[in-house]
């Protein structure tokens, strides 16, 4: 039970992530004065934890919507961007890859949050071939709104580019119902999600590896970035590869951990505005006892 536990908190960004799989064609319900539009694109990130023995991660969702500005007498319209229902596995989805979630065009102008709808959401172990709910309260009626920090701007001629991404620790609510020994565990997703204009981000990339004289690439060390509070964070790939992306301009500082090693923390880290920026980390094993 403490494995099935352990790997359920660990995976719910994938299920978080998995909110934002939408497509269409066009956006609808628009009331742009001069009928003009242009491109926006909807990209999907997430900040995954190791996953290799989950099978599927499936999201069912509903609809996205967007809302325009207000013009300061109240909150602008909203503009429908999918009502397509639908399943996705998010399996795919890891470490700084993004995808398509919408590509369209929409009216010109400012844009401050999305909404989305989510009808469910659940997993499959392959450890014991069994599918596990997630309870989400109010997903698929309110949806989930989201803030864009700070605002895009759709302009005439130019594809817009809106990222998604999700804060790790703050999604999986965890309970246990019943009495022992027929309790069973309770899972509901609160998504804590950021919204942001990726056009005007920037990224940082790196590897982390040992201080042996023949360094070892290390797999699953998480990776975090921070000013003030956690902005968000990654586990590298089997090639002890990382990326951090939709990164405001701005210095950060970054901790690299990884079981069996001490933790090393980086200050004063830089980020441009579409910009990569190089980042390495040595970690050096624990001692042994």
């Amino acid at each position: 039970m403490k494995i099935i536990v352990r790997y359920l908190k660990t995976l719910i960004v994938l299920i978080t992530s998995g909110v934002m799989l939408l497509s269409c064609e066009s956006a609808t319900d628009s009331d742009s004065d001069d009928g003009e539009t242009s491109n926006l694109l909807v990209l999907l990130s997430d900040a995954p934890f190791p996953a290799d023995t989950v099978a599927e991660a499936i999201v069912v969702i509903d609809s996205m919507d967007i809302r325009a500005k207000g013009d300061g007498e109240g909150d602008g319209p909203f503009i429908t961007l999918s009502r397509e229902r639908g399943a996705y596995d998010l399996m795919d989805l890891r470490n700084g890859v993004t995808a398509s979630l919408v590509d369209l065009d929409v009216p010109v102008g400012r844009y401050d949050l999305v909404r989305l709808f989510v009808d469910s959401a659940y997993i499959f172990l392959k450890e014991d071939e069994t599918s596990y709910p997630l309870r989400v309260p109010g997903g698929s009626s309110a949806g989930f709104k989201v803030f864009i920090r700070p605002e895009i701007e759709v302009i005439s001629g130019i594809t817009s580019e809106l990222l998604i991404d999700i804060d790790v620790s703050k999604s999986l609510l965890v309970q246990r119902v019943g009495q022992s020994p027929n309790t069973e565990l309770r899972f509901t997703f609160k998504p804590v999600i950021r919204a942001v204009n990726y056009s005007s981000t920037g990224r940082i990339t790196g590897e982390v590896k040992d201080t042996s004289s023949t360094p070892v690439l290390i797999r699953d060390a998480q990776v975090s970035v921070y000013q003030d509070t956690l902005i968000t964070s990654t586990f590298t790939d089997t090639t002890g590869a990382y990326a951090l992306i939709g990164l405001e301009a701005g210095s950060y500082s970054m901790i690299a951990y990884a079981t069996g090693y001490d933790s090393l923390e980086i200050e004063n880290v830089e980020v441009v505005a579409a910009t990569e920026t190089p980042q390495d980390f040595v970690l050096t094993p624990v001692p042994e006892e």
